[in-house]
């Protein structure tokens, strides 16, 4: 007999329906959860049915977006998951600057509509990432040095209470819920739909520098120099790995342990090419991929490196400064790497995102210089790997930890409370807890990078 849901218009998935394990499938392969409700909604009286269903019936409750979190915590074993994947519309208003967007839309889905306007906001850098589960976490992305990151474009949110109410949140109605929301996570409800800011948003010069490994000590003591000074147009990533099959990759280096220097820069392309040059200067690259390109082509070119179904285990930390001895140790573990899919990533922050008052938002650690993300992956048909690439993945964090600011609530797993305090650190914490307690006080959102209601925390 089908599962029917009081007030709810959307579509029930239980186990022998036929669309249910599609459902139930997130984006780390690894994680292989049964939720014993899966309830895809339309609109947000959908989700206030689904949460108050879930509730009568004492069920837990996860918050389906993208089902991006390497933690997996877009599912749940036996409880309720609202799937907001059927709320993907984008609304563009290019006279005011302006877009709204449903919970469930994707980054691709964002970029695609801004993009017919010559306009996009701060985003991810895979166009599969759900919006929601990235903006309520910071927002990392190619602009946000010049734009600051995704929280900083976000103008106001429709969000469903653990009691079912629908509130409009914005610096002018539940300030503090607006405070929290950006950076705090998916702590607070469940929220239907965002408004940005965008930019006008033409063609980048951008692409990949690929040099090998072994010269990454000395390459990213010049990249550090280099970049010390550099204008907010120009936003780097750096990734440790070896180099992935297919292109943009030439065939010679394809497989070979690379450290590769990626470029967006967002102004005038002469004067790219000479902010550029001094990172071209450095030996002989490898590999040139730098070319003027749509800014959507550039958003999709991590896609193929993070596909759906592959194994992932993450470990991340915000560094101060990129130190001698920082630079060795990712050298070093970087070395280690066995399989070809795993890799170290780091985000060059600083630009916009320092600029903005370390207050201003829940997200915390506006000061760091790098976001370093350690990336574990493996194929479903390498469960061998699993324990190595794990242990990999730790060792370098581990070697890392006494450098490090804290880390990005996006980038945790499913580590427990400590790590996630790290996040904000305690001050933060205590004002999210004491947010927590007004808007969720039963923690009836649970199932995420978990800040616990400040009466329920005063007791653990």
């Amino acid at each position: 007999m089908a599962t029917e849901v009081p007030g709810f218009r959307g579509v029930v998935l239980t186990e022998g329906d036929a669309a249910y394990d599609e459902a139930r499938r997130i984006w780390n392969g690894a994680i292989d959860r049964r939720p014993a409700v899966i309830a895809r909604g339309l609109d947000h009286g959908d989700v206030a049915a689904a949460i108050r269903y879930a509730r009568e019936r004492g069920l837990a409750i996860a918050v389906r977006g993208g089902g991006h979190g390497v933690g997996g915590l877009a599912s749940v074993d036996g409880g309720l998951v609202v799937d907001l994947s059927a709320m993907r519309g984008v609304y563009v208003d290019a006279s005011m600057r302006r877009a709204w967007v449903g919970g469930g839309a994707l980054w691709g889905d964002v970029d695609a509509a801004t993009q017919a306007h010559g306009l996009a906001t701060v985003g991810g850098i895979v166009t599969h990432t759900g919006v929601g589960g990235l903006t309520l976490g910071g927002g990392l992305g190619w602009l946000m040095r010049p734009h600051g990151l995704t929280v900083d474009n976000l103008r106001s949110v429709r969000l469903v209470t653990g009691d079912g109410e629908a509130l409009a949140v914005n610096e002018g109605e539940h300030p503090e819920l607006f405070w929290a929301l950006r950076g705090g996570g998916g702590n607070f409800g469940v929220v239907t739909s965002f408004e940005f800011d965008l930019h006008p948003r033409g063609p980048v010069l951008a692409g990949p520098l690929a040099w090998p490994l072994e010269d990454a000590p000395a390459l990213l003591r010049h990249y550090r120099d280099v970049i010390d000074s550099a204008p907010d147009e120009l936003a780097t990533i750096v990734v440790l790995r070896h180099a992935p099959a297919g292109p943009p990759m030439p065939p010679s280096i394809q497989g070979r342990p690379v450290c590769l220097i990626l470029v967006c820069w967002t102004g005038e392309h002469d004067a790219g090419e000479r902010a550029i040059a001094p990172l071209r200067q450095f030996g002989q690259p490898l590999f040139d991929g730098i070319a003027a390109r749509p800014y959507v082509e550039l958003q999709s070119a991590f896609d193929a490196g993070a596909p759906h179904g592959w194994h992932a285990y993450w470990k991340s930390c915000e560094l101060a400064a990129l130190t001698d001895e920082t630079i060795d140790l990712l050298a070093e573990h970087a070395r280690r790497i066995e399989s070809p899919r795993s890799y170290i990533i780091m985000f060059h922050m600083g630009g916009a995102v320092v600029r903005v008052p370390e207050e201003a938002t829940a997200y915390s650690q506006r000061a760091a210089v790098h976001n370093v993300n350690i990336d574990a992956v493996w194929l479903p048909v390498e469960e061998e790997r699993a324990e190595r690439e794990t242990a990999w993945a730790r060792a370098a964090f581990e070697a890392l930890a006494p450098h490090s600011l804290g880390v990005y609530v996006n980038f945790l797993g499913d580590e427990g409370q400590e790590r996630v305090r790290s996040a904000y650190g305690e001050a933060k914490y205590r004002r999210l807890a004491e947010i927590k307690a007004e808007y969720d006080p039963e923690n009836v959102f649970k199932l995420n990078q978990n800040i616990r209601p400040a009466v329920a925390a005063a007791r653990a």
